[in-house]
């Protein structure tokens, strides 16, 4: 039976490893999870585990609130370890995160393959974290599980066609995950009798290109302000990001709620009238459930989104956030179209790992 030590951190590999978890039990792969302690909040990490059934992590290393260099030099220490004493027939990482440039790390210089699930994505901005993430985490993987058209496209342009390495465009398992929970959060979600919600928008704020930048910042806010005017605006607001805004003396007009777990945001989106992000995972799981989606960044690696009509980039400035919700407000698209595969991603990925 083959071993593969799953890396996770934060929220959406949380997600993403529900999927693979249960497909791994089906094909006979034991699976034994790092949880790196990225996402520390209870309501950001524990709930995921406990709602989606995903097996309990073999390990955690509770590391967080670090800087970039201290929190990936700890986890690269820490997986080391570990790996050490399971000796793993693989390693596999999710995504952009430091927890996942740790784990590739530290499996390739013991000389363990790595799997990278979400591989080949680019926004082709390096002053994001998450860029320099994903394009060293692809550099030192071994197998690339590759979400769309263009992420393979993205390789191929970078070389990999010529490296010793297999790039398999599978879909994309968050497709998997919404697809499959969809049904089950309906029953179990209070989320919007809780908070009273019916016509809303829904937000997220946490990249720190954003928070971190007061301009930035401020101008999302006051963009957030105006539309809550219009319509409520709801956003779950990321703990740092919520300790930011007190810092910086910025009052919010609109509702915060505390973060929630996965079936409470599936029943947002499903819900919502439009969703406004700087998060990756979020703008496709808008596409997922019908709704457009205003992206608070220059760039995204879901350029089909964009291409598409489902997804405008906006940045941080304020009235170009307004100028797209007006827009998108009364915009209707046909978002049966088929961008990241047919909610079989997790399987065929299961069934390829188990043969590797």
């Amino acid at each position: 039976m083959k071993k593969i030590i799953t890396v996770v951190g934060a929220r959406p590999q949380f997600v993403k490893a529900a999927t693979l978890s249960r497909e791994f039990q089906k094909v006979g792969v034991e699976e034994r999870i790092i949880h790196t302690g990225q996402h520390f909040d209870a309501n950001m990490s524990d709930v995921f585990f406990t709602e989606m059934d995903i097996p309990k992590p073999a390990y955690q290393l509770d590391i967080n609130g670090l800087t970039h260099g201290a929190m990936t030099g700890r986890m690269l220490e820490g997986i080391e370890e570990i790996l050490l004493k399971e000796k793993p027939d693989g390693l596999m990482v999710y995504g952009d995160t430091n927890s996942t440039l740790a784990g590739a790390l530290a499996a390739s210089k013991l000389h363990i393959p790595v799997i990278h699930v979400e591989a080949g994505l680019r926004s082709f901005n390096m002053a994001m974290p998450e860029e320099i993430n994903r394009i060293l985490t692809d550099r030192i993987s071994n197998y690339l599980f590759c979400p769309t058209d263009t992420a393979v496209k993205n390789l191929h342009a970078e070389g990999y066609a010529s490296m010793p390495i297999r790039i398999i465009k599978n879909g994309d398992v968050m497709q998997d995950a919404a697809l499959y929970y969809a049904a089950k959060a309906s029953q179990v979600s209070d989320v919007l009798t809780k908070h009273q919600l019916s016509s809303f928008v829904l937000a997220t704020i946490h990249r720190q290109e954003n928070t971190d930048n007061p301009d930035y910042l401020r101008s999302i806010i006051s963009g957030l302000n105006s539309i809550h005017a219009i319509t409520p605006v709801v956003v779950p607001i990321h703990p740092r990001t919520r300790g930011i805004l007190a810092k910086m003396d910025i009052t919010p007009k609109f509702n915060m709620i505390d973060p929630v777990g996965y079936f409470d945001m599936i029943m947002l989106l499903q819900n919502c009238d439009i969703v406004i992000t700087d998060s990756g995972g979020v703008q496709k799981e808008a596409f997922f459930f019908g709704k457009h989606c205003i992206t608070l960044r220059e760039q995204t690696e879901w350029v089909e989104l964009v291409e598409n009509g489902f997804n405008t980039l906006v940045g941080s400035d304020s009235q170009q956030l307004l100028t797209a919700f007006d827009f998108l407000s009364s915009k209707a698209s046909d978002f049966s179209i088929d961008l990241y595969g047919n909610g079989k991603a997790a399987e065929s990925a299961a069934k390829m790992i188990a043969e590797f």
